[in-house]
């Protein structure tokens, strides 16, 4: 015959215990949909004051991605609506190399307006994403072109995911 070996269970409480005050301790916080301000948002037209053509149409989906994964709806006839301007969008040369721009700095920032269903306004400004992009110009012009896009794509996603985060969990 053989012997199965048990686990003790003082061993499995001290190992949950151990595992709880890991989990709560690394900042994640695990939030019913019940609990969250408002469970669906109208996302209104957002107006573009820089000179960099459709980044309103990257900011919208990047909201609507970060809404979503939230588990919040984003829906036309929503009570809660959101309103933003994009007031600046910048490459910044960082370094260079042998007198080539090889590395930048993307900015993108832009205020939003929370209006809530009883009329109540939140005005969150300057709301950035500055982080830095690589861009060698020794590279094809339709490279370069792709890496902008994905450099303005990311922008937007890191803009959409600082705003989520500041309207849910206040």
């Amino acid at each position: 015959m053989e012997k199965r070996h048990r686990i003790p269970a003082q061993l499995v409480v001290w190992i949950s215990l151990l595992a709880g005050l890991l989990l709560s301790g690394c900042g994640y916080s695990i939030h019913r949909q019940s609990e969250l301000p408002f469970t669906e948002i109208q996302i209104r037209p957002i107006e573009n004051r820089t000179y960099e053509p459709k980044l309103q149409d990257k900011l919208y989906a990047a909201l609507v991605e970060e809404f979503m994964k939230n588990g919040i709806t984003v829906s036309p006839s929503a009570d809660t609506k959101l309103s933003a301007i994009i007031h600046k969008f910048d490459m910044v040369l960082l370094s260079e190399k042998e007198g080539v721009a090889v590395e930048y700095i993307v900015i993108m920032t832009a205020d939003f307006i929370l209006e809530d269903k009883d009329g109540k306004k939140r005005v969150i400004k300057n709301a950035d994403s500055p982080f830095i992009v690589s861009l060698t110009s020794a590279e094809d012009l339709a490279i370069l072109l792709g890496k902008k896009e994905l450099a303005e794509e990311k922008a937007a996603r890191d803009v959409a995911m600082r705003i989520v985060g500041a309207l849910i969990y206040k």
